[in-house]
């Protein structure tokens, strides 16, 4: 079985250091960038099983860097690692696509068992999304997403089309 990879983000060079050999240790595989361009351009470079992203990097912040994953990418797991400790900066990470947010300091085996979780998320997520989209001719649903086009073309929804999407996809939600 190939190791599980993980893109570590993270401006300060000792902390760095410390979660790459200690996640090499358990068995990732783990590269790591010092801001936020440099993450963005790794992340783009390979399918990752876990994102660890610090808030507060350089050349680009951490919140922009989730938005600009979350924004092609709902399904790899994004861990913040911040020292941000309060209840608007936590809410505004998981809101923005995070999948956990970590406050410095916290404990390596915190850490090991909150990847996981997400890893065993994730790998669910995955399987569910084999089949998610059925295409028929110009017209293309995708399931997982609640969307339907015909032709490339976006067609708009109305609330009982999306009921009836979620309960075609297996998970029921309310309008």
């Amino acid at each position: 079985m190939d190791k599980a990879s993980i893109l570590l983000v993270e401006d300060e060079k000792k902390i760095s250091r410390f979660l790459q050999l200690e996640l090499e240790y358990e068995g990732y595989e783990v590269l790591c960038a010092e801001d936020g361009v440099s993450g963005l351009e790794l992340y783009a470079s390979k399918k990752w099983d876990v994102v660890l992203l610090d808030v507060m990097i350089p050349r680009l912040n951490g919140m922009e860097v989730l938005r600009r994953i979350r924004a092609s990418d709902s399904i790899t797991p994004v861990i913040l690692l911040t020292a941000r400790d309060s209840l608007p900066d936590k809410v505004s990470g998981l809101d923005l696509g995070a999948n956990d947010y970590i406050t410095k300091p916290f404990a390596i085996e915190e850490l090991l068992a909150r990847l996981r979780v997400c890893m065993r998320m994730a790998s669910h997520l995955k399987q569910g999304t084999e089949n998610e989209t059925v295409t028929l001719g110009d017209l293309c649903v995708d399931k997982r997403m609640r969307s339907v086009t015909r032709g490339g073309n976006p067609i708009e929804l109305t609330p009982l089309s999306l009921i009836c999407s979620s309960i075609w996809s297996g998970t029921p939600t309310r309008c």
